[in-house]
């Protein structure tokens, strides 16, 4: 029997019903965690290549070529990571925003975590249009990018667990200074969306390598080593996430089976790592038709990470409902003209995105023709 109070929820009632509020939530948490695994992926890709590749060799033209793209990824992966949240902090808040608190210290501490991996990408950028060594800078941003996932994995776990709240607030006076140890998820979890990004960022390289003007030798290096890398790091992630199942209860792994979104969320996840994970051998073995194939796996790669956020979404309610938070058990009074606003805005956002992507594409091809 846990021994603990959660605090009441908000007497403000939802604007709109918690599926639409949850819809929206896994398909901006979607991007925002592809992102992530491009950016915490390709960061190390590029990084290791650009310390041991020698001046002028495929090696280090291609950690070039992704440490060049890098400084826009980042500003997706932080645009994308502030809708899902808020939508998280309007279904969860009285969990999400106790556990922030509790380690207060670390979680203002993002800001300037960010800003400064953030800061060194575009150092590590302009030494690579110059044809200059940048690997330090990439080990220092990717130590930063890495520790905001560790806080924000510690802290989506803390939430699930409001028995243990108090006892931190108390160890650290308040101050919020104390990182909570112990549980077994949030190692797994954590491994899953770093270690298992360079699955995705292997695919993603071997897409920059067949889109984007390369030399031939650079070209076929970032396909060979892209598809390589994809393979051996998807089956890595596939190993993690079984290992994520198996350390949570036994009443949410009970639960997960009985749970439409985190049964089928699993199958697809399941289905799509499998289809990414044979494009990309596809790929390594035949450059005839890699284009297609490695487009088929990054496509895979897209949904076999949706899976992923319906099964995570499935395990999180599960968990809380074993506390006795009930997230579909909110006062809702809908206010559907400010919703369809919103909607037609939001959609409309992801077009311009959408647009935004092929017009820097289109431009980073001219600039490099005309170089």
């Amino acid at each position: 029997m846990y021994l603990f109070f959660l605090p009441n929820v908000d007497p403000i009632p939802l604007p709109a019903p918690v599926w639409l509020f949850k819809v929206l939530h896994i398909v901006t948490l979607m991007l925002h965690f592809v992102a992530v695994q491009l950016i915490l992926g390709g960061l190390t890709i590029g990084t290791l290549w650009n310390f041991f590749g020698k001046e002028d060799s495929p090696m280090r033209e291609a950690s070039n070529s992704i440490v060049k793209k890098l400084p826009t990824v980042m500003t997706y992966v932080i645009n994308f990571g502030v809708p899902p949240l808020l939508f998280a902090q309007v279904l969860y808040g009285q969990a999400l925003y106790t556990s922030s608190v509790v380690i207060g210290a670390y979680w203002i501490a993002v800001i300037f975590l960010l800003i400064a991996g953030y800061y060194l990408l575009y150092r590590a950028a302009d030494r690579a249009n110059e044809n200059k060594s940048w690997w330090w800078l990439g080990i220092i941003s990717l130590i930063l990018l890495a520790y905001v996932a560790r806080i924000y994995s510690t802290n989506m776990t803390l939430m699930l667990r409001p028995e243990e709240w108090l006892s931190l607030y108390q160890q650290s006076s308040g101050a919020g200074t104390i990182m909570p140890k112990g549980d077994p998820t949030t190692l797994p979890r954590f491994l899953f969306m770093t270690v298992g990004s360079l699955g995705l960022a292997g695919i993603s390289t071997t897409l920059l390598g067949l889109f984007f003007n390369h030399t031939e030798k650079v070209k076929d290096y970032m396909v060979r080593v892209g598809a390589a890398l994809a393979t051996v790091f998807l089956v890595l992630q596939m190993l993690f996430g079984y290992w994520v199942y198996a350390a949570q209860p036994e009443i949410v792994k009970e639960g997960l089976m009985n749970s439409p979104v985190g049964f089928y969320g699993m199958i697809i996840w399941g289905i799509f790592s499998v289809a990414a994970l044979l494009t990309s051998v596809l790929t390594f073995v035949s450059r005839s038709a890699a284009k297609i194939t490695a487009s088929v796996a990054g496509l895979s790669g897209i949904l076999m990470t949706a899976g992923a956020v319906l099964a995570r979404d499935a395990i999180r309610d599960l968990s809380l409902l074993a506390k006795n938070f009930d997230v579909w058990n909110r006062n809702v009074v809908a206010n559907w003209s400010v919703v369809s606003i919103f909607l037609v805005l939001f959609v409309a956002a992801l077009i311009l995105i959408a647009f935004l992507l092929i017009a820097v594409n289109r431009s980073m091809k001219e600039v490099k023709q005309n170089a």
